[in-house]
């Protein structure tokens, strides 16, 4: 049996539940190992059943192991519900953060109330923080593409090019170098504009003597990268110098924390003290990290208000930043994941 499903079973079973609809894609392509595209899945141990159009079912009798295929004729509700009814269900959990309130309601109607549905949270989301070898590799292969093209964009950089032309070179070259895609619209903020944490690349044209803050990711087979670095054209004055500084040491501080069954706020907690301690706490807003895998932003959240332990396995991002309205920004970022005995920064590579 699939282990993501298994442990999906054994979730189900603390909660007296018989079975679970899926429609989150990213969970349904997790409990799969394969694509979801417009699908629903119901995954209980009478039966999984997947559910899905003309479009994608040729694609699903070829790739899928361990599901029925149900094609969905007409309406998608009626197909859920019919099949929850065929299996005999009496209390089916639903993904409350992903079924929109109308898909709830109509498939609540096919059902004639004669089963419960009851709201899940973070049922697969929770399983899928711990990666397998496999998904290591696919988000490691991920990560060396996006060093790739650091490498490869630091040449490109110079004074009169747009944000925009940049931004467009990366995505031409990760293309041709394995990805799918970007991960994410990727970001390439100039002087000022730096001083944004998710600036709009724009029409803006690069200056020398000011930093360029570029973050950036790809997608992989399904799995994602997600990397910042700041670049510096001509001199660097003085401030920017001590900023970058306070903000590569804070994140050391962070990472040297890092070990199995460490709360996810002492992380935060460590490059956070040591930014305020230099006087910029109020020009570092968002949280440490996130974790990162089939989506760019998942679990667990590296930020002061979580106290999940981590565990080997649990892959996410450090990226502390100081923030200077109207002047610039730095943030570095980096990938790391969890090992029996402390940490590994698998974006080790990319110089910072």
């Amino acid at each position: 049996m699939n282990p993501a499903i298994k442990n999906i079973f054994l979730e189900l079973e603390k909660l007296k539940l018989d079975a679970m609809i899926v429609s989150q894609p990213c969970n349904i392509s997790y409990l799969t190992q394969t694509k979801s595209r417009d699908s629903y899945l119901i995954v209980s141990k009478k039966k999984n059943i997947y559910i899905t159009d003309s479009r994608y079912l040729e694609e699903a009798k070829r790739d899928l192991r361990g599901c029925s295929l149900r094609k969905i004729e007409g309406s998608v509700f009626k197909a859920i519900a019919s099949s929850c009814k065929e299996l005999g269900l009496l209390r089916v959990a639903f993904e409350e953060r992903y079924l929109p309130f109308a898909e709830y309601n109509k498939i609540r109607e096919e059902l004639d109330y004669s089963i419960e549905l009851i709201p899940a949270h973070s049922l697969v989301e929770r399983s899928r923080q711990v990666k397998t070898s496999e998904e290591l590799e696919k988000i490691k292969k991920a990560v060396s593409i996006t060093v790739k093209a650091f490498k490869f964009i630091q040449g490109f950089l110079a004074p009169g090019k747009k944000e925009l032309e940049v931004a467009a070179e990366i995505e031409r070259f990760i293309r041709y170098n394995g990805a799918s895609t970007s991960s994410f619209d990727i970001i390439v903020a100039s002087g000022p504009n730096s001083s944004f944490p998710h600036h709009l690349t724009g029409e803006r044209r690069i200056r020398d003597n000011e930093p360029v803050l570029i973050d950036m990711g790809v997608d992989y087979l399904g799995y994602k990268s997600d990397l910042t670095r700041v670049f510096f054209l001509g001199k660097i004055n003085i401030s920017a110098r001590r900023i970058y500084d306070i903000v590569l040491k804070a994140q050391k501080q962070a990472i040297n924390k890092i070990r199995p069954g460490i709360k996810a706020s002492d992380i935060d907690s460590a490059a956070r003290s040591y930014i305020t301690s230099h006087g910029y706490g109020k020009c570092f807003g968002h949280s440490l990290g996130h974790g990162i895998g089939l989506e760019v932003h998942e679990e667990p959240s590296i930020s002061k208000r979580e106290d999940c332990k981590l565990s080997p396995g649990m892959v996410f991002t450090i990226e502390p930043a100081i923030y200077i309205p109207g002047k610039f920004g730095v943030r570095i970022e980096d990938i790391c994941v969890v090992t029996r005995k402390g940490v590994e920064v698998i974006s080790g590579t990319l110089n910072k």
